[in-house]
């Protein structure tokens, strides 16, 4: 899962000089988050990137700080549309994204 959804030229998963990204893997209770930890300028930077849980075998997207679509990506890495819930929408408006609601 790394390399396929944070290793390329489209997301903004690279590490700094002063700021670096951090996967977190919790495999046993399906939770995945990608964080960035560190300083810019005087600034501190701490917080997700990305956050995403699978309970059930359906990937909940629960925060997308990226302007990449991680549905899109799933898809077309062949997660079909009902595999994949924007959790991040409330569930009335998740019947109008195309994916699951729940």
């Amino acid at each position: 899962m790394k390399q396929n959804l944070n290793c390329d030229d489209s997301n903004p998963c690279k590490t700094s000089k002063l700021a670096v990204s951090s996967l977190i893997f919790d495999n046993e209770n399906d939770h995945y988050q990608l964080t960035y930890v560190g300083w810019q300028g005087n600034k501190r930077v701490f917080g997700p990137v990305i956050h995403f849980d699978i309970p059930n075998g359906k990937i909940w997207i629960q925060y997308n700080g990226t302007e990449a679509s991680l549905a899109k990506r799933l898809v077309d890495l062949g997660v079909p549309t009902l595999d994949i819930v924007i959790g991040f929408h409330s569930p009335f408006k998740r019947q109008f994204t195309g994916y699951a609601v729940e």
